[in-house]
């Protein structure tokens, strides 16, 4: 465990939310877990709330540095991110997406952890956007990338529910017949090579 206060609150808390909710979790059970003592949690933190904010960025950072990488070494393509998340799906401590758990536990658009939750789909859509783009997909109002975030959340869920990785497949499956109905646009030809 980390020995720094704040990260040891971080993990125990993104450990503990995670398994129980947020709602579930209280800061004593966070003090008492993570061995940190209440005048150090305000130091780092002013509320609950702040910390389950700082926990969801701190997830959001874990997206962006580990899963987008491991979806681009696949070849990026939108077909991809449902690879990635069977492989997800069969970790035996897959408790659904911290995302849309947080939107459930949270339902209050004023909160913040409410809107960084909703941050977190708008990038992952993005992404959806920027995989069809890099792949000659026409999307130019946004619906099919909306569809494939749709797919993969609903296959998160529906993980979590039968513990097992087929509903990622399943989604895959679904996008594949999306994608095959849409117009696609031929790569660019290479530059031709310069003259010396």
């Amino acid at each position: 465990m980390a020995t720094n206060a704040r990260e040891r609150l971080l993990d125990t808390a993104e450990e503990l939310f995670y398994a129980q909710g947020t709602r579930g979790t209280g800061i004593e059970q966070i003090l008492h877990v993570s061995g940190v003592g209440r005048a150090s949690f305000y130091r780092h933190f002013a509320s609950k709330g702040a910390l389950v904010v700082a926990v969801l960025r701190r997830r959001r950072e874990r997206w962006a540095t580990i899963t987008v990488p491991r979806v681009l070494e696949r070849g990026g393509h939108p077909l991809d991110t449902f690879d990635v998340l069977a492989e997800r799906l069969e970790e035996t401590a897959f408790r659904g997406c911290a995302f849309l758990n947080t939107l459930v536990e949270i339902p209050d658009p004023a909160e913040p952890a409410h809107r960084e939750a909703v941050e977190q789909k708008d990038d992952q859509r993005a992404f959806f956007a920027q995989c069809l783009a890099a792949h000659g997909y026409a999307d130019k109002d946004g619906a099919l990338a909306r569809q494939l975030l749709m797919l993969y959340d609903g296959a998160s869920v529906a993980g979590l529910r039968e513990k097992s990785p087929r509903p990622a497949f399943d989604a895959r499956s679904v996008a594949e017949l999306l994608l095959a109905a849409t117009p696609r646009t031929p790569p660019d030809p290479p530059p031709p090579p310069s003259a010396k």
